[in-house]
Protein backbone atom coordinates (compact mmCIF):
# COMPACT_ATOMS: atom_id res chain seq x y z
CA UNK A 1 0.00 0.00 0.00
CA UNK A 2 1.39 3.37 -1.04
CA UNK A 3 2.13 5.75 1.82
CA UNK A 4 2.35 9.49 1.30
CA UNK A 5 5.78 10.98 1.91
CA UNK A 6 6.22 14.48 3.25
CA UNK A 7 9.23 16.69 3.76
CA UNK A 8 9.85 18.71 6.94
CA UNK A 9 12.84 21.04 6.66
CA UNK A 10 14.19 22.58 9.87
CA UNK A 11 17.18 24.75 10.84
CA UNK A 12 20.19 23.22 12.57
CA UNK A 13 18.99 24.76 15.81
CA UNK A 14 16.03 26.73 17.09
CA UNK A 15 12.85 25.36 15.54
CA UNK A 16 9.78 25.21 17.75
CA UNK A 17 9.40 21.75 19.37
CA UNK A 18 5.60 21.68 19.22
CA UNK A 19 5.31 22.81 15.62
CA UNK A 20 7.53 19.98 14.41
CA UNK A 21 6.87 17.20 16.92
CA UNK A 22 3.06 17.25 17.13
CA UNK A 23 2.64 17.01 13.33
CA UNK A 24 5.38 14.35 13.26
CA UNK A 25 3.57 12.33 15.93
CA UNK A 26 0.07 12.57 14.49
CA UNK A 27 1.13 12.00 10.90
CA UNK A 28 3.45 9.11 11.78
CA UNK A 29 0.57 7.44 13.61
CA UNK A 30 -1.39 7.62 10.35
CA UNK A 31 1.35 5.86 8.37
CA UNK A 32 2.68 8.99 6.68
CA UNK A 33 6.37 8.75 5.76
CA UNK A 34 8.33 11.74 7.00
CA UNK A 35 11.71 12.95 5.80
CA UNK A 36 13.53 15.75 7.61
CA UNK A 37 16.05 18.09 6.00
CA UNK A 38 18.64 20.36 7.62
CA UNK A 39 21.15 22.81 6.16
CA UNK A 40 24.05 20.34 6.27
CA UNK A 41 22.34 16.96 6.61
CA UNK A 42 23.18 16.69 10.31
CA UNK A 43 20.69 16.04 13.10
CA UNK A 44 18.95 19.21 14.24
CA UNK A 45 17.93 20.44 17.69
CA UNK A 46 14.87 22.38 18.80
CA UNK A 47 14.85 25.63 20.77
CA UNK A 48 16.26 24.64 24.18
CA UNK A 49 14.57 27.48 26.05
CA UNK A 50 11.17 26.41 24.74
CA UNK A 51 11.82 22.77 25.59
CA UNK A 52 13.05 23.29 29.14
CA UNK A 53 11.52 26.59 30.17
CA UNK A 54 14.92 27.74 31.40
CA UNK A 55 15.28 31.54 31.52
CA UNK A 56 11.57 32.11 31.00
CA UNK A 57 11.27 33.24 34.61
CA UNK A 58 7.83 33.87 36.03
CA UNK A 59 6.27 33.21 32.61
CA UNK A 60 7.60 29.65 32.33
CA UNK A 61 4.23 27.98 32.87
CA UNK A 62 2.68 30.07 30.09
CA UNK A 63 5.45 30.16 27.48
CA UNK A 64 7.21 26.80 27.83
CA UNK A 65 6.41 23.92 25.48
CA UNK A 66 3.57 21.86 26.92
CA UNK A 67 4.39 18.40 28.27
CA UNK A 68 2.60 16.49 25.50
CA UNK A 69 4.79 18.22 22.92
CA UNK A 70 7.93 17.69 25.01
CA UNK A 71 7.12 13.97 25.10
CA UNK A 72 6.47 13.94 21.35
CA UNK A 73 9.76 15.72 20.70
CA UNK A 74 11.65 13.23 22.87
CA UNK A 75 10.36 10.39 20.68
CA UNK A 76 10.87 12.32 17.46
CA UNK A 77 14.52 13.11 18.15
CA UNK A 78 15.21 9.39 18.58
CA UNK A 79 13.42 8.42 15.37
CA UNK A 80 15.31 7.16 12.34
CA UNK A 81 13.88 9.94 10.18
CA UNK A 82 15.00 12.73 12.50
CA UNK A 83 18.45 11.23 13.05
CA UNK A 84 19.08 10.85 9.31
CA UNK A 85 18.03 14.09 7.59
CA UNK A 86 18.85 15.10 4.07
CA UNK A 87 20.70 18.33 3.43
CA UNK A 88 18.68 21.16 1.92
CA UNK A 89 20.67 20.85 -1.31
CA UNK A 90 19.80 17.15 -1.69
CA UNK A 91 16.05 17.65 -1.60
CA UNK A 92 14.00 17.32 -4.78
CA UNK A 93 10.32 18.22 -4.73
CA UNK A 94 9.49 15.36 -7.10
CA UNK A 95 10.41 12.89 -4.35
CA UNK A 96 7.68 14.13 -2.00
CA UNK A 97 3.92 14.43 -1.91
CA UNK A 98 3.78 17.44 0.39
CA UNK A 99 5.78 19.98 2.36
CA UNK A 100 5.41 21.04 6.00
CA UNK A 101 7.15 24.16 7.31
CA UNK A 102 7.46 24.47 11.11
CA UNK A 103 8.31 27.74 12.81
CA UNK A 104 10.54 28.92 15.62
CA UNK A 105 11.67 32.36 16.76
CA UNK A 106 15.21 31.98 18.14
CA UNK A 107 17.86 33.54 15.93
CA UNK A 108 18.98 30.09 14.78
CA UNK A 109 15.97 29.89 12.47
CA UNK A 110 17.38 32.58 10.20
CA UNK A 111 19.39 30.07 8.17
CA UNK A 112 16.08 28.31 7.47
CA UNK A 113 13.99 31.40 6.75
CA UNK A 114 16.69 32.94 4.56
CA UNK A 115 17.64 29.81 2.60
CA UNK A 116 17.30 30.50 -1.12
CA UNK A 117 17.39 26.72 -1.67
CA UNK A 118 14.31 26.23 0.50
CA UNK A 119 12.58 29.24 -1.02
CA UNK A 120 12.97 27.73 -4.49
CA UNK A 121 11.73 24.40 -3.13
CA UNK A 122 8.57 26.09 -1.81
CA UNK A 123 8.01 27.63 -5.25
CA UNK A 124 8.37 24.19 -6.83
CA UNK A 125 5.77 22.67 -4.48
CA UNK A 126 3.30 25.47 -5.20
CA UNK A 127 3.81 25.22 -8.95
CA UNK A 128 3.19 21.47 -8.76
CA UNK A 129 0.03 22.14 -6.74
CA UNK A 130 1.25 19.85 -3.97
CA UNK A 131 0.03 20.41 -0.39
CA UNK A 132 2.09 22.93 1.57
CA UNK A 133 1.53 23.59 5.27
CA UNK A 134 3.22 26.39 7.23
CA UNK A 135 2.88 27.39 10.86
CA UNK A 136 4.13 30.46 12.73
CA UNK A 137 7.49 31.58 11.26
CA UNK A 138 7.19 28.85 8.64
CA UNK A 139 4.77 31.21 6.90
CA UNK A 140 7.61 33.74 6.60
CA UNK A 141 9.59 31.19 4.57
CA UNK A 142 6.58 30.72 2.28
CA UNK A 143 6.05 34.48 1.98
CA UNK A 144 9.69 34.95 0.94
CA UNK A 145 9.42 32.31 -1.78
CA UNK A 146 9.19 34.35 -4.97
CA UNK A 147 7.87 32.87 -8.20
CA UNK A 148 10.45 33.88 -10.84
CA UNK A 149 7.71 34.21 -13.48
CA UNK A 150 5.32 36.50 -11.60
CA UNK A 151 8.05 37.99 -9.37
CA UNK A 152 5.60 37.78 -6.50
CA UNK A 153 5.40 35.62 -3.40
CA UNK A 154 3.75 32.24 -3.83
CA UNK A 155 1.31 33.49 -1.19
CA UNK A 156 0.37 36.59 -3.17
CA UNK A 157 -3.08 35.35 -4.16
CA UNK A 158 -3.70 33.16 -1.11
CA UNK A 159 -5.41 33.66 2.21
CA UNK A 160 -3.16 32.91 5.17
CA UNK A 161 -2.56 33.35 8.84
CA UNK A 162 0.71 33.37 10.79
CA UNK A 163 2.06 34.43 14.17
CA UNK A 164 0.11 37.55 15.09
CA UNK A 165 1.76 40.91 15.68
CA UNK A 166 0.09 41.03 19.10
CA UNK A 167 1.39 37.57 20.07
CA UNK A 168 4.95 38.33 19.05
CA UNK A 169 5.13 41.65 20.87
CA UNK A 170 3.42 40.28 23.97
CA UNK A 171 6.00 37.50 24.37
CA UNK A 172 8.78 40.01 23.74
CA UNK A 173 7.49 42.51 26.29
CA UNK A 174 6.96 39.79 28.92
CA UNK A 175 10.61 38.68 28.74
CA UNK A 176 12.68 41.52 27.27
CA UNK A 177 14.19 42.58 30.63
CA UNK A 178 16.27 39.42 30.72
CA UNK A 179 15.90 37.73 27.31
CA UNK A 180 16.36 40.95 25.31
CA UNK A 181 15.05 40.36 21.76
CA UNK A 182 14.93 36.55 21.99
CA UNK A 183 11.27 36.59 20.94
CA UNK A 184 11.90 38.91 17.99
CA UNK A 185 13.61 36.99 15.20
CA UNK A 186 13.79 40.24 13.24
CA UNK A 187 13.54 43.21 15.64
CA UNK A 188 12.56 45.63 12.85
CA UNK A 189 9.53 43.72 11.53
CA UNK A 190 7.04 41.23 12.92
CA UNK A 191 5.89 38.06 11.22
CA UNK A 192 2.43 39.47 10.57
CA UNK A 193 3.84 42.63 9.03
CA UNK A 194 6.17 40.77 6.67
CA UNK A 195 3.61 38.18 5.60
CA UNK A 196 0.88 40.77 5.04
CA UNK A 197 3.21 42.81 2.85
CA UNK A 198 3.60 39.80 0.52
CA UNK A 199 -0.15 39.46 -0.11
CA UNK A 200 -2.27 40.96 -2.88
CA UNK A 201 -4.74 42.22 -0.29
CA UNK A 202 -4.09 42.88 3.39
CA UNK A 203 -7.54 41.44 4.09
CA UNK A 204 -6.16 38.03 3.02
CA UNK A 205 -4.28 37.86 6.32
CA UNK A 206 -6.76 36.19 8.69
CA UNK A 207 -6.13 36.68 12.41
CA UNK A 208 -8.73 34.23 13.69
CA UNK A 209 -10.06 33.82 17.20
CA UNK A 210 -8.14 35.07 20.23
CA UNK A 211 -5.18 32.68 20.81
CA UNK A 212 -5.72 32.20 24.55
CA UNK A 213 -5.31 28.46 24.99
CA UNK A 214 -3.48 25.68 23.15
CA UNK A 215 -5.43 23.02 21.33
CA UNK A 216 -5.23 19.23 21.74
CA UNK A 217 -7.26 16.26 20.59
CA UNK A 218 -9.90 16.93 23.24
CA UNK A 219 -10.01 20.69 22.67
CA UNK A 220 -9.69 21.24 18.95
CA UNK A 221 -11.96 24.29 19.15
CA UNK A 222 -9.10 26.20 20.75
CA UNK A 223 -6.99 26.08 17.61
CA UNK A 224 -7.26 28.08 14.40
CA UNK A 225 -6.11 27.31 10.85
CA UNK A 226 -6.63 28.78 7.40
CA UNK A 227 -6.82 26.54 4.36
CA UNK A 228 -6.82 27.95 0.84
CA UNK A 229 -6.65 25.33 -1.93
CA UNK A 230 -3.36 23.40 -1.59
CA UNK A 231 -2.06 25.69 1.18
CA UNK A 232 -2.61 25.44 4.94
CA UNK A 233 -1.43 27.88 7.61
CA UNK A 234 -1.55 28.27 11.39
CA UNK A 235 -0.35 30.84 13.91
CA UNK A 236 1.47 29.28 16.88
CA UNK A 237 2.01 26.04 18.83
CA UNK A 238 -1.53 26.37 20.16
CA UNK A 239 -2.88 25.50 16.70
CA UNK A 240 -0.64 22.47 16.12
CA UNK A 241 -3.23 19.69 16.52
CA UNK A 242 -5.71 21.31 14.15
CA UNK A 243 -2.84 22.04 11.78
CA UNK A 244 -1.63 18.43 11.69
CA UNK A 245 -5.07 16.88 11.36
CA UNK A 246 -6.13 19.17 8.53
CA UNK A 247 -2.85 18.52 6.74
CA UNK A 248 -3.58 14.80 6.94
CA UNK A 249 -6.99 15.43 5.35
CA UNK A 250 -5.27 17.30 2.54
CA UNK A 251 -2.94 14.35 1.99
CA UNK A 252 -5.89 11.97 1.88
CA UNK A 253 -7.57 14.11 -0.75
CA UNK A 254 -4.29 13.96 -2.66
Amino acid sequence: MYSKKILIPVPSYGFDPTEAAIPWKLLSEKNIQIQFATPDGRKAAADYIMLTGQRLGIWKSILQTRQDAVDAYSKMEQSKAFCNPLSYAEVKYLDFDALLLPGGHDKGVKEYLESTVLQQLVVDFFKANKPVAAICHGVVLAARSIDPVTRKSVLYNYKTTALLHSQELMAYNMTRLWLKDYYLTYPDITVEEEVTAALADKANFIKGTAPLFRDDLQHLQRGFIVRDRNYLSARWPGDAYNFALEFFRMLEEG
